[in-house]
């Protein structure tokens, strides 16, 4: 039994870059079909793509990335729409839309005192409530701005143009974003005490 345990532990302790990979990975198809071949191949292939990449996730980690499952709903549906229609404006819509559905979403749980993203990364960043709150703010506010960010791009700039900043703009805009978080994640960054406390089973500390 605790062979099968350590196994899967062994599967969960992945290097930090292996998701990042995972996530960068159908972009990086994305951009290559789309120099060989064209939009709508580049389209096809992403949504084939993204789904190995999730579900290489899953097998990894044995837990989902909950932003990349909500975007395939995204690329799924707009991309479908980019190929069935022969128009590429669908699938450049997409990151407008997704990001601002995901801005809304952070804010609704704002308003109804719960921070999501404390739920989606509350596994992995130890930190007091109120830091929940302040990060899924600023995020709410980053994915707004990269919303109307993909707006300003699609309808001013070419496709190509389009192509290259969703591959080599975005990633590195939420890279340098999340880093920007690092001080805010420290300081408001929970004791050890506090964290073990809060990892002891609820009934043990009730019967204290």
């Amino acid at each position: 039994m605790s062979t099968v345990s350590n196994q899967a532990a062994g599967r969960r302790a992945l290097p930090e870059w292996v998701q990042p990979l995972l996530e960068l990975g159908p972009l990086l198809v994305f951009f290559g079909v789309y120099l060989r071949a064209d939009i709508f191949w580049a389209t096809g292939i992403f949504m084939a793509v993204l789904p190995i990449s999730i579900a290489a996730s899953w097998m990894l980690r044995r837990k989902l990335p909950v932003m990349p499952l909500f975007v395939l709903g995204f690329v799924l549906l707009f991309g479908g729409m980019t190929l069935w229609l022969q128009d590429e404006t669908f699938i450049m819509m997409r990151p407008t839309l997704s990001n601002t559905a995901i801005a809304v979403m952070l804010w609704t749980g704002l308003l109804f005192g719960k921070p999501l993203l404390k739920y989606a990364l509350g596994s992995v960043f130890s930190v007091t409530d109120e830091g929940w709150r302040i990060i899924t703010l600023r995020w709410s506010f980053f994915f707004l701005f990269l919303a109307i960010l993909n707006e300003v791009i699609w309808r001013n700039f070419s496709t190509d143009f389009w192509v290259s900043f969703k591959v080599f703009g975005n990633m590195p805009l939420t890279f340098l974003f999340a880093i920007a978080q690092i001080p805010l994640l420290q300081r408001y960054a929970l004791d050890e005490e506090t964290v073990a406390e809060e990892a002891r089973p609820s009934a043990e500390r009730g019967g204290e």
